[in-house]
């Protein structure tokens, strides 16, 4: 089964969807450009923290393309972290759109499942999901 590549006329570029927490990250993957944006920002103002763009770069370097393409994102919810792999995730399923033999590559370290793990909820008569108020036997 070959999908061909999200494009749009305005762009010419490669539309995916990343997911992590709460955050969602829309990611386009432009040809022809270097330039990483996150939310109308460069990538290291938006992230400032050099463990999430290491984050974010890693299926470009698992691939070989880490400066080939110009990266536009709109991301939302969540919080940095979140983001951060929320965007990693969106950046892997795009370049498989582009390529589908990137998929292995990128499958073997994790980066094409979305992590599913979330805040558990809180329960009543405890203070958060599983911590019991504090007990005094006196």
């Amino acid at each position: 089964m070959t999908t061909e590549p999200k494009t749009t006329e305005a762009f010419k570029g490669t539309h995916a969807v990343g997911r992590r927490k709460e955050a969602s990250a829309r990611v386009r993957l432009l040809p022809g450009t270097t330039e990483m944006t996150v939310n109308g920002k460069p990538m290291v103002e938006y992230f400032n923290y050099k463990l999430h763009q290491n984050k974010i770069m890693e299926p470009l370097k698992m691939v070989g393309l880490a400066d080939t393409f110009g990266i536009s994102v709109k991301v939302e919810g969540g919080g940095v972290s979140g983001q951060a792999e929320a965007v990693r995730h969106g950046i892997a399923r795009a370049l498989v759109l582009l390529n589908e033999d990137y998929r292995k590559i990128l499958r073997a370290v994790g980066f094409m499942t979305r992590d599913s793990r979330s805040k558990e909820r809180k329960k009543f008569g405890l203070r958060k999901a599983r911590r019991a108020p504090q007990w005094s036997k006196r």
